[in-house]
């Protein structure tokens, strides 16, 4: 899919490639065929194309770099107290069911020389949201990112999420959040990691 590293600035734009589209198609028609429906009813008809550039762009994490996202926009800044941003929006695809599991994403990082653009966080966090995902993973995944990219004094994630496969099958319980959580650095420290969640809570707008 080297046509698709062009896409690494993070752009909206969705880009699909025949020859990983068709093969898909056939696949979901084939799928489709064995629930007993009937392919070739209106409303299914171009279900399978759909379902397939679908798959794409929910999987396309696999072709960005996080690292990458983060080194466009790193400046040299003496700043060296938290910086948070929280509440980020997070769709990512349960490995094990491949039913989409939702929900927010709080990073912190204390600077070590440099900072980076804000927007770059929630970027890193779709990187790796869209991919076939478990959310302990996805959190270290996040964390490891941040930290051995700009190598700051500490890092923190936390990710709460509802998953589907909870929520439509197995024990289908609705309510149920999952959370998660990792540190490095200054953040092993009780104190600075206590500060770093009551600020999470905090309602401060």
């Amino acid at each position: 899919m080297d046509e698709m590293q062009d896409d690494l600035s993070y752009s909206r734009k969705e880009l699909y490639l025949d020859a990983v589209t068709d093969p898909l198609k056939g696949h979901f028609e084939e799928i489709i065929k064995l629930t007993g429906e009937d392919i070739d009813r209106d409303g299914l008809l171009k279900t399978p194309e759909r379902a397939a550039k679908a798959m794409q762009f929910l999987t396309h994490g696999y072709q960005m770099s996080g690292a990458e996202i983060l080194k466009s926009a790193m400046f040299e800044e003496k700043y060296s107290e938290m910086v948070i941003v929280k509440d980020i929006e997070l769709y990512s695809l349960c490995e094990h069911h491949i039913l989409p599991f939702f929900g927010k994403a709080h990073i912190a990082y204390i600077p070590n020389g440099y900072i980076v653009g804000l927007s770059k966080l929630p970027r890193v966090v779709d990187v790796f949201a869209r991919r076939l995902q478990v959310q302990e993973r996805l959190t270290h995944e996040i964390l490891h990112c941040i930290d051995s990219t700009i190598k700051p004094l500490g890092c923190a994630v936390i990710i709460e999420a509802r998953h589907m496969c909870m929520m439509m099958r197995g024990v289908q319980k609705q309510n149920s959040v999952t959370t998660t959580s990792a540190f490095t650095g200054e953040f092993k420290n009780e104190e600075t990691r206590s500060e770093f969640l009551n600020l999470v809570s905090a309602n401060l707008t």
